[in-house]
């Protein structure tokens, strides 16, 4: 097999996200096509809602007709083999209700759900109607990515006050319905910060994560769970699927600072991995024209 060829596996990922938009490009749909790209696969996206938003938080919410985006899944699924599906801002309950029925219909083979419920500035992404709409669609998923806050919406419970209450309160919900959790810990006060894929039979993989002091954050969860729809659709486990979120999503993170967007929560460097390897190849080049006689 040549090099080139062994770039493209056949066939990639297809990765539809479902998602609301961000014009500043660092969160929402904008992030998700970035990272499952990032993550080796190709993307698809059907939009939910329209946001005026930059760094500095969420000015307004346009919702479509939620028919409007049952027309976006079906064109979608009627034309490409979905390999897997992530979820992000769905706003309305009815635009819950449309997704359900599509999923019924098309059955993904892999559905994960980001259960966006708070921006990272604070601002509310779901109407309150729309929660139990979400605790109901996040139930059916194969894995869902909530934040600690987002957790304690679904649970019902107290947000997590350490790492070992969030495994219990993802493990106790998990057990209930059937679908494994990934819960992130940036909103604690420690040094770590992992992410902990938590099975309904309570098996927990712990991927360490530094903290970094950044306000590089806007679209992480986006991010991440994008990246780990694409590693699993591509057939990872769930270990090493989460593995390899987490560190490009870390690095991503620290060079995110670099980008120079915004003056609020920037966004974090989905192509810091490819603009290293760009100018690593560059300097290659360079040397061989230097060396060349």
């Amino acid at each position: 097999m040549s090099a080139v060829a062994s770039l493209y596996p056949a066939p990639l990922p297809r990765v539809l996200s479902i998602a609301g938009t961000d014009p500043s490009g660092g969160a929402g749909a904008a992030a998700d096509l970035k990272s499952i790209a990032a993550a080796g696969g190709y993307g698809m996206s059907a939009v939910t809602a329209l946001t005026a938003q930059n760094t500095l938080g969420v000015r307004s919410i346009h919702v479509p007709p939620a028919a409007f985006l049952a027309e976006q899944l079906h064109a979608v699924s009627d034309d490409v083999r979905i390999d897997a599906v992530k979820t992000g801002m769905l706003a309305t309950a009815e635009l819950v209700e449309v997704l359900r029925d599509w999923l019924d219909a098309v059955r993904p083979p892999l559905l994960v759900v980001d259960p966006v419920m708070v921006a990272t500035s604070g601002d509310s992404l779901l109407e309150i109607d729309a929660e139990q709409a979400m605790v109901a669609l996040c139930a059916r998923a194969d894995v869902i990515t909530p934040n600690l806050p987002e957790l304690a919406r679904i649970t019902g419970e107290s947000p997590a006050r350490d790492e070992q209450e969030a495994a219990a309160q993802a493990a106790r919900w998990a057990a209930a319905t059937g679908t494994a959790v990934v819960a992130t810990t940036g909103h604690l006060d420690a040094a770590e910060v992992p992410n902990l894929w938590v099975e309904p039979d309570g098996t927990v993989v712990r991927i360490p994560q530094a903290r970094l002091e950044t306000t590089s954050t806007h679209g992480t969860g986006c991010s991440l769970a994008s990246a780990l729809a694409t590693r699993l659709a591509a057939g990872q486990t769930p270990a090493d699927a989460l593995e390899w979120a987490t560190r490009w999503l870390g690095e991503a993170i620290a060079h995110g600072a670099e980008l120079q967007v915004g003056s609020g929560h920037g966004p974090v460097d989905h192509s810091h991995r490819s603009r290293r390897l760009e100018a690593a190849g560059e300097a290659a080049l360079e040397l061989a024209a230097e060396t060349a006689p």
